[in-house]
């Protein structure tokens, strides 16, 4: 008997997290951290797939959950009926078969809710071929021959800045040091950096005692939130870099809030504390204002890519020189996939990827990515480094490790997306304890 799926549960699961103020920027000051859950169910077939799921989520921040959850509902009602082995053994076609519904595509295409709810359903579908492999979805990725990883592209809008020849030429050239880079993330974990300090709705109290407690960790790089006042920020960066001291890496993230000028004024009145990179500074649309804020702001880096919201604005952002640190969300992009593609883009423009992971799940995620694409596409760890934010770990069965500034390398079959049940029955949105009980009225 053929193991097919054969149910894609759906879950609007959220996160008080507005109570604590943790997550909060100048663009979102009160967010819930929430996740739009997929699991897909198996039945038949044998001892290796009986009783199998598939786990993932995209991440939002409270109101409008619900509508990535009927997006995932909807998109993942086309993986109902198809077998394990379709799935798995050609991953890349069944994200172009999610993405080929020509009406759930008006509502897009490749943005908004629709695209995040692809998010889920991809990512679940990386999640269970991992677990049927009985590998970790990093080292599922890393161990795929060159042409396999060019297979999980849809090139269609890509190849006039990087054609899949380019891409199999780049990625044959990293092949024979694969080995090497993964013995050693392996013993020494991938670079971090820590957000936990920097959340916007601190005060300069917290901010100090967080920034204090990065150090005395083992953090060397820190990231504030900026972005609503400049003194406020003038005031903040001050206490942040006389704590971490000059030899540490301060960053700072506007969350979207600024125009193009506004962002260069506010640029250079913290360049004095010495700023390695400026996040979100505009915009996450606008490409030609990215680009000249970078010209305006170096040696001082552009970041941006948490709210881009497919490959091909990757794709201009980095045609254009927009930007110096690319970002990519494992949950904005349609999955591993689509993010595959951007971590391609960027390695053939060498322009470092530092992956977004402020959210309920996104560290336990781009772990993955960023551990493949050192071992199998760039080949380089440095100026790379993945945010880390110490909320909700706790609830995933197989969580982030962290050690000093590094994240240590997930061992577990599958995804690492997997969020505990019991969670999910406390944490539902609406009707969950966590909301509906006594905790939450009081």
């Amino acid at each position: 008997m053929t193991a097919r799926i054969v149910d894609v549960e759906t879950i609007d699961v959220r996160f008080p997290t507005s109570a604590s103020l943790d997550g909060s920027d100048a663009m979102n000051d009160a967010p819930d951290y929430s996740a739009a859950y997929v699991v897909l169910h198996v039945d038949g077939g044998d001892e290796r797939t009986n009783a199998l799921e598939g786990h993932g989520f995209t991440f939002t921040i409270g109101r409008g959950n619900d509508l990535a959850v009927h997006a995932a509902r909807a998109i993942g009602e086309r993986a109902v009926g198809m077998s394990v082995d379709e799935i798995v053994g050609d991953l890349g076609g069944f994200s172009r078969h999610l993405l080929a519904d020509s009406q759930l595509r008006w509502l897009g295409p490749d943005k908004g809710a629709i695209h995040l709810g692809t998010a889920a359903v991809v990512n679940a579908a990386w999640d269970l071929a991992g677990k049927l492999a009985g590998k970790p979805v990093w080292k599922l990725l890393a161990d795929m021959s060159p042409r396999q990883i060019v297979d999980l592209v849809d090139w269609r809008y890509l190849k006039d800045a990087l054609t899949p020849d380019a891409a199999l030429a780049l990625l044959e050239s990293r092949a024979a040091g694969r080995a090497e880079r993964e013995a050693h993330v392996l013993e020494m974990g991938y670079p971090a950096y820590t957000t936990s300090a920097g959340w916007l709705g601190y005060d300069d109290a917290k901010l100090a005692r967080l920034c204090q407690e990065a150090v005395d960790a083992g953090w060397d790089s820190v990231k504030l939130k900026v972005g609503a006042d400049l003194d406020d920020d003038v005031r903040r960066c001050r206490i942040a870099r006389d704590i971490i001291g000059p030899d540490r890496r301060l960053m700072i993230d506007a969350n979207q809030t600024l125009g193009v000028a506004e962002a260069v004024e506010w640029a250079k009145a913290l360049a004095q504390f010495d700023i390695w990179w400026f996040e979100e500074p505009t915009s996450p649309d606008d490409i030609l204002g990215h680009a000249a804020i970078a010209r305006a702001i170096a040696p001082t880096h552009v970041a941006t890519g948490e709210h881009a919201h497919n490959a091909v604005m990757f794709k201009q952002f980095l045609q254009a020189d927009a930007i110096g640190i690319c970002q990519i969300d494992a949950c904005r992009l349609g999955g591993v996939n689509e993010a595959v593609a951007a971590l391609l883009l960027a390695a053939a423009h060498d322009v470092p990827v530092c992956p977004h992971a402020g959210g309920v799940g996104l560290c336990e995620l781009v772990q993955h990515l960023s551990i493949f694409d050192y071992v199998a596409v760039s080949g380089s760890m440095d100026d790379r480094v993945v945010e880390y934010v110490d909320h909700l770990h706790e609830h995933f069965h197989d969580p982030v490790r962290i050690r000093g500034s590094r994240y240590l390398v997930p061992e577990a079959p599958g995804y690492s997306a997997q969020i505990r049940r019991e969670t999910l029955a406390d944490y539902r949105f609406p009707d969950g304890p966590r909301w509906s009980g006594p905790r939450m009225a009081s």
